[in-house]
């Protein structure tokens, strides 16, 4: 005979049995299982930049509880289940009440559903018959089993139906009430616990007075819970709620994160929306003034902690027209002159140069390659700080030449500026000029370097990503290299002063064929980037960086309040000012002054005072050595000179620049014309010239024909000559031989010849396309 506390013990295990057989039979529905949280970007501080709707485009902004306000929490439990805390996920007196007001009145009056009730209605929708509460009963009894009270109402937190697309508390503060649902007040607790029983009828943007009326019962509900002023303060609070509206801050940043950061519903992000409103705004404004299809992008990022603050891919996320969808800041684009401080700061740290180092803005070619100056001038001798200010592009070649363009290319790849090439293509001199890809983002982490004692840093776009920087340079030519863009140099420092635009170290770049205008700067606290263009590559003839991405590059720094650096940079160790010469490069006190007729002074750094680079044409050494006639001082050669005669020394300048030089320094620094008596064998007119071609002559070309020619020779030199074509190179001939001379194109052609003892004669002739 079985015992009866036995039977109640057996009674109670087929009971447990079959509770945990048809709760595996009958598994809970994952949470957000069929649809999932919508996913929200935000900005630091929480506010949302952007939300992607789920496949029913419901909003939903994820929120734990300790993000909600506690006069919320408090609010909803009063008045929704006021048992929450201690039944099992059902109240049966709530239950047997709900029922008799449906005998009593013939309509149902109250519901009798807890909290937990609602979830399990939210997580298992369910039809409103005797069925449907008795599966939502047992669905909530099953909610109780697997969650804890703190799970089960941060489900209703997240998930209550607040009105059209929203759902969660979170969601609907932010649309409704413009702010986060930890700084509600009592009267706004009280709409938001009240919403979710008619969500389509109580919304407060479209029935204020109906929300008003439901929010009041809750607050008066509150009364003794809630002190009696701040009761009353609420009650006398009119209903107020702005119009849905999806957020749109960032909107290209929150969507190349929506792909890289998946499976994450909530994306915290470094934006600053006061910053980003503020680049936003500029933008677009600037956009006003721009052709149709014209689109600009730019990128703010804070130094100190390489957090990007404001990210604007497209000049106007709303206006198809300008390519909204197309994300300029991740586009791999011509980067213009924008390289060049990286050349020069490359070029400091290997010893190559310092910031006055002679370079030749001439006409040159470099195994072919022949660069031209934007202007479409040359300067003649020029110094690394002059170049740089001035984006001059045949002395940044003329650097890149004596570094290695694939050298080049490595070194900005080791500090996490990684170029893109044509397929097939290889590192050449053409890179310093645009001649590869960047993306604007890895230009700004790259030019950060410049404020951040030489490294750059990986640009960080979400709180979490971990910081990643990387030697881009020494500190010294960070220095050396900011202290020009930003000042010119000693020598600009000493001329102009700090400028007009103090505290910003910029540099602006242009694609070839107008396609791309660059700017690109830093201050001690921001580095900040702008791109304008057409994303499909069209050209903007008369769009380059200085004229339409400069001005809003300055927009940008005066935009913020400590967006200009005002206090000078200490100069770091191992960089001092020194007296330089010209020609040479040596310091002043290391040479004779007779071989210093042109003295600068210069940024060193680590001691050394580079010489000037080696003639790229003539041969022989930086120095000179030549005879005078005593009496006469014109110049001789001791096996034609009839007199005494004295020896003389004078730095030689790179040949390509002494027919640049001015005449009053060319009279000081080259030697004095020959002497008769030496004319014979070396100057029999006192010069010599070019014949066969007037200088400023025209030549036509004839439709079909061969190229045009010409048989140059030289008068008043039996030496041997040097012949250049637009700075290239083209032959050497004895001055009684021919050299030959073709014009391929049309287009202007400058000839010039000289001898190793500092005669030259040059002409321009241009030839024209016959009819």
């Amino acid at each position: 005979m079985i015992r009866p506390y036995r039977t109640w013990w057996i009674a109670a295990l087929c009971a447990a049995s079959a509770v945990l057989i048809l709760d595996r039979m009958f598994p809970l529905p994952a949470p957000g299982r069929d649809s999932p949280y919508a996913v929200v970007v935000v900005a630091r501080d929480g506010t949302p930049l952007r939300a992607f709707p789920d496949k029913d485009h419901v909003w939903r902004h994820p929120v734990a509880l300790n993000e909600v306000s506690p006069l919320y929490l408090e609010a909803l439990t009063a008045y929704e289940d006021r048992a929450f805390w201690w039944h099992p996920g059902v109240n049966p007196f709530a239950l047997v009440r709900a029922g008799w007001q449906w005998l009593v009145h013939g309509k149902v009056v109250s519901g009798g559903s807890t909290i937990t009730m609602q979830v399990a209605r939210i997580i298992d929708p369910t039809p409103r018959t005797v069925h449907g509460k008795l599966r939502q009963i047992l669905r909530a009894l099953q909610l109780e089993l697997h969650h804890s009270k703190a799970d089960i109402l941060t489900l209703y937190v997240n998930y209550a139906p607040m009105g059209g697309v929203l759902e969660g508390v979170e969601a609907a503060s932010r649309a409704y009430l413009g702010k986060p649902s930890n700084r509600l007040t009592h009267a706004e607790a009280a709409l938001l616990t009240v919403l979710p029983q008619m969500p389509s009828l109580l919304r407060p943007d479209r029935f204020p007075q109906r929300a008003q009326v439901a929010r009041d019962k809750v607050l008066r509900r509150m009364q003794g819970r809630w002190s009696a002023p701040a009761v009353a303060d609420a009650l006398s609070e009119p209903v107020y709620a702005q119009s849905l509206r999806e957020p749109m801050l960032a909107p290209l940043l929150a969507q190349r994160l929506k792909r890289s950061e998946r499976r994450q519903n909530r994306i915290g992000t470094t934006i600053d929306v006061q910053a980003q409103s503020t680049v936003e705004a500029l933008l677009i404004d600037r956009a006003r003034m721009l052709p149709p299809r014209v689109s600009l992008a730019a990128m703010v990022m804070d130094n100190a902690t390489a957090e990007v603050l404001a990210y604007a891919g497209s000049a106007d996320f709303t206006d198809r027209d300008r390519f909204s969808h197309v994300d300029m800041v991740r586009a791999a684009r011509s980067p213009g002159s924008t390289l060049k401080p990286f050349l020069y700061a490359f070029a400091l740290d290997e010893g190559l140069i310092h910031s006055e180092s002679l370079l030749s803005d001439t006409p040159q070619s470099f195994s072919g390659y022949q660069p031209g100056n934007f202007q479409q001038a040359f300067n003649g001798p020029v110094s690394v700080s002059e170049a740089l200010v001035k984006s001059l592009n045949v002395p940044a070649v003329e650097v890149l030449d004596q570094l290695g363009s694939a050298r080049f290319v490595a070194m900005l790849r080791r500090g996490g500026l990684k170029l893109d090439f044509p397929r097939g293509a290889e590192p050449s001199l053409s890179v310093i000029l645009g001649g590869a890809a960047a993306r604007l983002d890895d230009m700004v982490g790259a030019y950060a370097a410049f404020a951040r004692k030489g490294m750059a840093v990986t640009p960080r776009f979400i709180p979490s990503a971990s910081r990643q920087e990387q030697r881009m340079m020494s500190e010294g030519a960070a220095f050396i290299v900011r202290d020009i863009l930003e000042t010119g140099g000693p020598l600009g420092r000493a001329v102009e002063g700090q400028g007009a635009y103090q505290g910003i170290a910029w540099k602006t770049g242009t694609s070839f064929g107008f396609r791309d205008a660059w700017a690109v700067g830093v201050s001690s606290r921001y580095s900040v980037g702008v791109w304008v263009g057409r994303p499909d590559g069209t050209p903007n003839p008369g769009f380059f960086g200085a004229n339409v991405a400069a001005p809003l590059l300055v927009d940008i720094f005066n935009a913020f309040p400590d967006g200009r650096s005002l206090n000078p940079e200490p100069v770091p160790a191992g960089v001092s000012q020194e007296k330089i010469c010209w020609p040479l490069g040596m310091r002043v006190a290391e040479g004779d002054a007779h071989l210093c007729p042109v003295q600068r002074t210069a940024w060193i750094f680590g001691g050394t005072t580079p010489p000037t680079f080696a003639d790229r044409v003539r041969n022989g050494g930086p120095v000179l050595a030549y005879y005078v006639d005593r009496r006469s001082g014109l110049r001789v050669m001791p096996d034609c000179a009839t007199a005494g005669f004295d020896r003389r020394e004078t730095a030689r300048w790179p040949s390509s620049l002494e027919p640049w030089l001015e005449p009053a320094l060319r009279k000081r620094v080259l030697p004095p014309p020959w002497a008769p008596e030496c004319a014979g064998a070396y100057r029999p007119d006192g010069g010599i010239k070019i014949v066969g071609l007037s200088d400023g002559e025209i030549i036509r070309r004839a439709p079909g024909k061969a190229n045009p020619r010409a048989n140059l020779e030289i008068r008043g030199s039996r030496a041997e000559l040097m012949w250049m074509l637009n700075g290239h190179l083209i032959g050497r001939q004895r001055g009684t031989e021919v050299q030959t001379v073709e014009f391929p194109t049309a287009g202007r052609y400058d000839i010039t010849a000289f001898d190793d003892f500092g005669q030259f004669d040059r002409i321009s002739v241009s030839v024209m396309a016959g009819n």
